[in-house]
């Protein structure tokens, strides 16, 4: 009886453990989301590590932010329903760092498809807002982005070009897009509301005689020291690892004073 309660012990012990590593390396992912913003490509699918992940995205399509590992992926995208019939229109190594948030971006013309890949920087401040500006217009010469007859808030962004954030109160603001070079309008973006406690990525996309705004929500989350992002959310899982790490270390306490225990009775 004695050994059965040992082994009982034992075996607790283990499980325990497991279940302490089973939460660390979900903790070991990061976040990344997905934009097609090249304005004359065909839908596409898009291949992570030889799985699809994303399939028949169009012009202008962005997805969620998606939980991968850490590490080197291997990404391809090819034009819709083509995978095995001809070749990637991209292919390259995607390396994320854990606990990091990433806008992997397919942009130029066709001929030129290229990735941007840029880190998104979801903590904010209580009752503010963040905002970052993309110039994802291939043709679209220098653009600056501030409020109508006022100052620049962002300035000479070329193409590729993604902004630091800034971090602006809440509230509604009278914006334009303006060329760099002459202060002409190419966008109007009256009424632009900012919420608090988002933040904001402001992509200008298409071609210049079709130039539009995509405009994402990168995050929504009540003020805290970590991020909240994607499918439910970083501070969200982090609360929840930080219980079942609790419970966790509970059991194995309690496992290790029982294998003492029946050890010592044996």
């Amino acid at each position: 009886m004695k050994k059965l309660r040992l082994l009982i012990a034992g075996i607790a012990s283990i499980l325990a453990f497991s279940v302490l590593g089973s939460f660390a390396s979900a903790d070991d992912h990061a976040m990344v989301r997905i934009i097609h913003a090249s304005p004359d490509a065909p839908a596409v699918d898009v291949y992570v590590n030889g799985e699809a992940t994303v399939e028949n995205a169009e012009f202008k399509a962005a997805t969620d932010y998606m939980n991968l590992p850490a590490g080197t992926h291997e990404v391809e995208i090819y034009a819709a329903g083509t995978m095995g019939e001809a070749d990637p229109v991209i292919a390259t190594d995607l390396t994320i760092e854990a606990g990091m948030s990433y806008t992997v971006a397919a942009i130029n013309t066709v001929e030129n498809l290229e990735l941007s890949v840029t880190t998104d920087d979801n903590m904010i401040a209580e009752g503010q807002s963040k905002i970052r500006v993309g110039h994802f217009s291939p043709d679209a010469p220098a653009v600056n982005v501030g409020l109508i007859d006022g100052d620049d808030a962002f300035s000479g962004a070329e193409f590729k070009a993604v902004t630091d954030y800034m971090t602006l109160d809440a509230g509604t603001y009278d914006l334009e897009v303006r060329t760099a070079d002459g202060g002409e309008q190419v966008l109007d973006l009256s009424g632009t509301m900012l919420e608090e406690n988002k933040v904001y990525s402001v992509y200008a996309i298409n071609t210049v005689d079709s130039i539009e705004i995509l405009l994402l929500e990168d995050n929504t989350m009540m003020p805290s020291e970590m991020p909240q992002t994607g499918m439910g959310g970083a501070s969200q899982s982090n609360g929840m690892n930080s219980w079942a790490l609790i419970a966790g270390l509970l059991v194995v306490g309690a496992a290790a004073v029982g294998v003492r225990r029946f050890a010592a009775q044996k």
